[in-house]
């Protein structure tokens, strides 16, 4: 059974009151047959002024925002930026699905967002982006319980710094297997979906958008395989435009700053900015603070980039319907494009 609503509350009210009404119905042909109102009693009862003010109740609640009635998918979601994005598509009105490796994070998010959003506005779901197989899964398992969905945020990404002198070779292949292969793989599956969506109605656009970096766009010292893997996934951004747009899928990439507070960089085991400090890629650096320093130095607006700056960009490019195969800096003037 498939039923519809403005968003999975109404679409699980409509399959409740209709199975009661299969239910009314098989009892009826039990007591003899089914005798169905007339016209002008349906008509009366859809039309009675309590049924009127229950659907303005109804309309009442439904919290609208920037991804109202959009189904959203974010891959790299359990934590970090990718938690932050999926919990600002929930507050401003978007089903989202979390997807993770780490999927039993992905289901705690989704179970919080959930108790904040409304009950199944989120649910949680295992990926893994280099495997084909695993990346078709979710995306089933999202159709099935959201009936497709309108944005795939891919953000799932790894960093592993070195030298290219001495960086082992296993190392650079996991990180361009996660950043470029991986989101490949998720817009080969999506791509279909969205698709269909097109063709059932014309005037509709999704869109799909990649969580780039700024080192897609300005070289990376001591960080050749990850400014490598976001160099070619910005060439992936700027192909798949031009083939997806007969399938009326925008597909975009965001280029952020450094983002100093989440787990990427802070860590204080795994962090960016303890793997700098240990591979001395800050010069004269002695502590984690001073590689933080140095990195804030850089940026002309003094920070790091946060979630709602990178949120406000992914609304504008949800909201341009004039604009695709685009990278588009948040880097605080940190790059700037000529």
């Amino acid at each position: 059974m498939f039923t519809a609503g403005d968003d999975i509350a109404a679409a699980q009210t409509t399959r409740l009151v209709y199975t009661d009404a299969i239910k009314v119905m098989a009892g009826a042909r039990r007591l003899g047959q089914v005798r169905y109102m007339p016209d002008a009693q349906r008509e009366w009862f859809e039309h009675w002024e309590v049924e009127a003010y229950r659907r303005n109740v109804a309309k009442a609640g439904r919290k609208l925002g920037r991804a109202g009635g959009k189904v959203a998918i974010v891959t790299g979601a359990a934590q970090g930026f990718g938690l932050e994005i999926a919990a600002d598509l929930a507050a401003q009105g978007a089903h989202v699905v979390l997807t993770d490796v780490n999927v039993e994070g992905a289901r705690a998010a989704a179970g919080a967002l959930s108790q904040k959003h409304g009950a199944d506005k989120a649910i949680g779901l295992a990926i893994n982006v280099t495997d084909g197989a695993s990346v078709e899964e979710a995306l089933h398992q999202a159709v099935r319980m959201y009936g497709g969905f309108d944005l795939l945020v891919s953000n799932a990404g790894v960093l592993k710094a070195g030298s290219v002198k001495t960086q082992p070779q296993k190392e650079f292949e996991f990180v361009t297997a996660v950043n470029y292969t991986g989101y490949f793989m998720c817009v080969q599956k999506a791509a279909p979906v969205m698709a269909i969506q097109h063709l059932a109605r014309p005037d509709y656009w999704s869109d799909i958008i990649q969580i780039n970096s700024k080192s897609g766009l300005a070289g990376s010292n001591r960080n050749s395989a990850y400014a490598g893997s976001k160099f070619g996934g910005i060439g992936l951004t700027q192909s798949f435009a031009l083939e997806l747009v007969e399938d009326g899928i925008k597909v975009n990439a965001i280029c952020p700053g450094n983002f100093f507070e989440g787990p990427l960089w802070s860590d204080p085991n795994t962090g960016l900015f303890v793997q700098y400090l240990r591979s001395g890629k800050v010069p004269g650096a002695k502590t984690i603070e001073d590689v933080k320093k140095a990195y804030e130095a850089k940026v002309p607006m003094g920070r790091g980039c946060r979630a709602d700056d990178v949120m406000k960009a992914i609304y504008y490019l949800m909201d341009q319907k004039y604009e695709t195969g685009q990278a588009l800096p948040v880097t605080g003037g940190q790059v700037m494009l000529s």
